[in-house]
């Protein structure tokens, strides 16, 4: 077993916590969590990479893991700043970084596929577009209402927890609107190779998202994997052994 950084000792306390872990072998994975969501939700998955001898890295974005009202101060630039953070410290000390990411931790690692180069990309159920009455409501109610019903926790698998929020703060979720048109508009500048993974049945994001990303980005090398045993949070879900075994085979062939 690896020696873990300290903060690892912090998350064993609190999933919530951000923690990392340094490898052996040279290579880094960043992994990025979704929406009011948490380290917790990435876990299984980081730890499978450090236990192949990778170093990994797995931050908590600003406003999450403390109190929905936490989250409605911050912005969206300030979660991919953070996980901007987290790149650059693996990339400094590794030959390469790749990125694992959820939900709308899929956005966050597009920009940085966009604007970094990271080796690959592993996106798990991810978030690019809210389409609906939802689009053109949330601006208008964040501006009376702080908090609405939880998107977070649709798991199959019983007993498992994401850790995240119970309720959504709409101020971030307007936010988050304005995330997802950034990188809709560099979606055709991702050149890394991608593997996208997503569940048949996602009561949160629903499959135009994986189409979508998959028709517009620039990737000449693409993979899908179609998960037919878990839901939205499918990384601690039935068939997370499944993630965690192609997701390590895709990231090693095209290192």
């Amino acid at each position: 077993m690896e020696i873990l950084h300290r903060a690892y000792a912090e998350f064993m306390n609190d999933p919530r916590s951000a923690w990392s872990s340094q490898g052996r072998n040279g290579k880094a994975v960043l992994f990025v969590h979704g929406f009011t969501g948490s380290p917790g939700s990435l876990t299984p998955w980081a730890e499978h990479f450090v236990q192949e001898g990778y170093s990994v890295e797995v931050p908590l974005l600003p406003g999450h893991g403390t109190s929905p009202a936490d989250m409605n101060k911050t912005r969206w630039q300030q979660w991919y700043l953070e996980a901007e953070r987290a790149y650059e410290s693996l990339a400094s000390s590794h030959e390469g970084v790749a990125i694992c990411a959820l939900s709308m931790g899929g956005a966050l690692a597009l920009r940085l596929g966009a604007l970094k180069n990271p080796r690959s990309l592993v996106l798990v159920n991810p978030l690019i577009h809210i389409k609906g009455a939802n689009r053109f409501l949330i601006p208008i109610v964040s501006k009376v209402l702080a908090m609405q019903p939880a998107v977070g926790g649709d798991i199959k698998k019983p007993h498992s927890n994401e850790y995240a929020y119970d309720k959504t703060p709409l101020k971030a979720a307007n936010s988050l609107l304005h995330l997802l048109s950034d990188v809709q508009d560099r979606i055709s500048t991702v050149k890394e190779p991608l593997m996208l993974i997503h569940s048949k049945e996602d009561h949160v994001v629903p499959s135009t998202n994986a189409d979508w990303i998959l028709q517009n980005v620039g990737s000449t090398i693409k993979e899908e994997l179609l998960l037919l045993d878990s839901y939205h949070v499918a990384t601690i879900d039935n068939d997370a052994p499944e993630i965690f075994a192609k997701s390590k085979t895709f990231i090693e062939q095209n290192w």
